[in-house]
């Protein structure tokens, strides 16, 4: 089974960090020195995805931008001899034609936004990747569910999933689980937000998905459900009917950069992994606690 493209859905408001998100795109937050938006897109390229496609929405057009060539940028850094800066850029800028964007016109929902890229995807399974979740590791996440894909029969759907606790479990979507062959397993039911006490697993299900294009018949005409908004897992419960589904517990350390504490925390665990920053961070931390 080849994966070669991948569905960034990046239209929603934001609203979890509000208001940094009120005039700029959540997905341009930066983590570090780079924005949300090309860590996601580094972990798919590193996994060989070769398609890159972006479901926006009104005010995202920096995104598009981001992902251009600036040639006055370009030609500045060029007249001042700064060769690393140039080559950072070219690094990040992907081959041309290599990017599709499209427009989610209204808010409704991740599972509507993955349907908007039905016709850029075509008959073959494809990635999503949702951009406000980022998973610290080498190899990346998506790279480690298209290893364990290759094993799998081509009619085979993938989700990412990590445990949580297990009085928190009503806040996720959640998958039972199979037969297991070690880090992946058999998905036995999914459900959105169960009731307390009635989850399946403390499975949760995660922004990393491998998903048949059969799913886009299901979400074309899929209900309204929780929030009143399309929901993906609704859909992948329509197509677990027919398909197999299969639970990958990824390794790596995943950051919710759509609240608050998930986005200053990923910010100091990117920091400490950069060896050009980890001292300085750390004696600023010190010295923010008084321990100098």
């Amino acid at each position: 089974m080849r994966i070669r493209k991948a569905v960034f859905p990046v239209a929603g408001l934001g609203t979890r960090v509000l208001p940094a998100t009120k005039a700029m795109p959540k997905e341009m937050l930066t983590i570090v020195d780079k924005p949300l938006i090309q860590y996601v897109y580094d972990e798919a390229k590193e996994a060989g995805i070769e398609h890159f496609i972006f479901v926006t929405g009104r005010n995202k057009g920096v995104i598009e931008d981001h992902f251009d060539r600036m040639f006055e940028l370009d030609t500045t850094l060029a007249a001042r001899g700064k060769k690393a800066e140039q080559d950072i850029l070219a690094q990040n800028q992907p081959e041309a034609g290599a990017v599709s964007f499209t427009r989610q016109q209204a808010p409704l929902g991740l599972g509507h936004a993955v349907w908007c890229a039905r016709d850029i995807v075509g008959n073959e399974p494809f990635a999503v990747v949702l951009p406000d979740e980022l998973v610290l590791n080498t190899p990346g996440c998506l790279k480690q569910m298209i290893e364990m894909a290759s094993s799998l029969g081509e009619k085979s759907n993938l989700i990412a999933v990590e445990a949580v606790p297990d009085h928190l479990t009503h806040q996720y979507g959640i998958c039972g689980v199979g037969k297991r062959n070690g880090k992946m397993f058999e998905v036995d039911g999914m459900v959105e937000k169960p009731a307390k006490g009635t989850a399946p697993s403390n499975l949760s299900i995660t922004g990393r998905y491998i998903l048949q294009p059969e799913i886009f018949k299901i979400l074309e005409t899929q209900e309204r459900g929780a929030g009143g908004e399309i929901q993906l897992t609704d859909a992948m419960i329509g197509l677990a009917k027919t398909q197999k589904f299969y639970g990958v517990e990824f390794e790596g350390e995943r950051h919710d950069c759509g609240s608050k504490p998930g986005f200053l925390r990923a910010n100091i665990a990117y920091g400490m992994k950069r060896p050009e920053l980890r001292d300085g961070l750390i004696a600023e931390m010190k010295k923010y606690l008084g321990q100098e």
